[in-house]
């Protein structure tokens, strides 16, 4: 049996995938709690950044900075809302509150650990050694892809543009 190639596979995958969006942040939250219209902006350009890129958006959240809150989310997005893969922005610090990639990684069934690396390594080239400090996750749960970025409006930006260019061909390899 002959193995695909690595472009075999991106022709094999599909060319759009629905993708869940939630913003991770207590502040935001808090005020959404209150009733108090909130601008997300790194929501927003992730939505601009999924839909520019042909995607199909199911979904987009605002969530505490809460382990059990992020998880039911999560798994919202991948089991009733059939997210193909969720994207995660903020809580991914050092501050005690910022608790997404202890939410997120237990349940991984793979992890992608380059995906950290390179994104550590383009900020990097932005914003020098501060990047060091940021946090980012990928990986799969039950075929579905899963990522973890910081929430600045940057990071997301520059999270997205590593992440949508692959996004249908790891969701295929993911399914398979």
């Amino acid at each position: 049996m002959k193995l695909k190639s690595h472009e075999e596979h991106r022709r094999a995958a599909p060319k759009s995938v629905k993708v869940s969006l939630i913003t991770v942040s207590t502040s935001r939250y808090e005020k959404i709690s209150k009733g108090i219209k909130v601008e997300d902006e790194s929501g927003s350009i992730a939505l601009k950044l999924v839909k520019a890129a042909g995607h199909r958006v199911t979904s987009t959240k605002i969530v505490d900075d809460d382990i059990s809150m992020i998880r039911r989310e999560l798994f919202k997005s991948i089991y009733e809302e059939g997210a193909d893969a969720v994207i995660l922005m903020g809580g991914t610090g050092l501050a005690k509150r910022d608790v997404t990639i202890e939410s997120v990684k237990p349940l991984l069934d793979k992890e992608l650990d380059g995906f950290a690396e390179v994104f550590r390594m383009v900020s990097y080239k932005e914003i020098g050694t501060s990047a060091y400090l940021s946090r980012g996750i990928a990986g799969s749960i039950e075929g579905r892809m899963v990522y973890c970025l910081p929430g600045s409006p940057n990071a997301v930006k520059t999270g997205l543009e590593l992440i949508l260019p692959e996004l249908p061909h790891a969701v295929h390899i993911a399914k398979m």
